[in-house]
């Protein structure tokens, strides 16, 4: 996960749109100084995990977040459906799990400010 977000990071950059990138491995426990940090120096997150994001990590960011310095967010993973099957590189595709997909979504979140 963390080279697709590299590549959409290196994306945005060509269009002159900053970034930050936090690799958070772990779902439990968070890095919330991390994250505090990257809410306070940025105007938005985009949270992408390639699981279900019922309970996941973008979950437990946005909790985080809203408690010292909300601001708005989007969430990329698999909804509260079944997953699908098929070739890895299809999947990601499909629930926007690549670099073009973690790149629209920033740019439909800077397009809300």
């Amino acid at each position: 996960m963390v080279s697709r977000t590299l590549e959409a990071a290196t994306l945005l950059e060509n269009e002159s749109i900053s970034t930050r990138v936090l690799d958070m491995h772990t779902v439990k426990p968070l890095d919330e100084k991390a994250i505090k940090e990257a809410a306070q120096e940025t105007r938005a997150i985009v949270t992408a995990e390639e699981h279900l994001l019922h309970g996941g990590m973008g979950s437990g960011v946005a909790r985080i977040v809203l408690e010292d310095h909300p601001i708005p967010m989007r969430f990329i993973g698999i909804k509260d459906q079944y997953a699908g099957s098929g070739e890895p590189d299809e999947l990601l595709e499909k629930y926007h799990l690549t670099a073009a997909g973690i790149a629209a979504a920033v740019r439909e979140l800077m397009a809300l400010e």
